[in-house]
């Protein structure tokens, strides 16, 4: 059994996240000890490790929650697991797209920019003036 600071070291989490989960029922709330502190077990540990790496991997807290709900019926089919990934995937791809448009933009901006003096910067007009811009980003 940890404590929630020690639970917070050992996931990696900070405690007001972890108290954030417990509240929104991604997590069960925690058995109390004889002095009201929150006791955490195993199971804890470990649905917590399950949250940090799917926010990590950037799933929001209704995927989150959808996926957990799924890991209680194992005899259920993988298909909405499967579903929840792809949907993910689909909207990492857009935001890497969205990311390389920026990148080509910013390096075009910088590019066109002489360095001389603030009165004739590239960078301060191209921000001023959106139809500088090669594309819409």
């Amino acid at each position: 059994m940890w404590s929630i600071g020690e639970l917070s070291e050992r996931v990696g989490v900070k405690v007001p996240t972890i108290r954030y989960y417990e509240q929104t029922g991604l997590i069960e709330p925690p058995e109390r000890s004889a002095g009201n502190q929150r006791r955490y077990g195993r199971d804890a540990l470990e649905r917590l490790g399950f949250i940090r790496h799917a926010r990590d991997l950037g799933l929001g807290i209704e995927a989150i929650r959808e996926l957990i709900d799924l890991s209680g019926h194992p005899e259920k089919p993988c298909e909405s697991a499967d579903r929840i990934a792809r949907e993910h995937l689909v909207e990492v791809r857009a935001r890497i797209a969205r990311l390389k448009r920026l990148e080509h933009e910013l390096e075009r901006i910088a590019d066109n920019c002489n360095g001389d003096a603030i009165c004739d910067c590239y960078v301060l007009r191209a921000l001023s003036d959106h139809s500088l811009c090669e594309s819409e980003h």
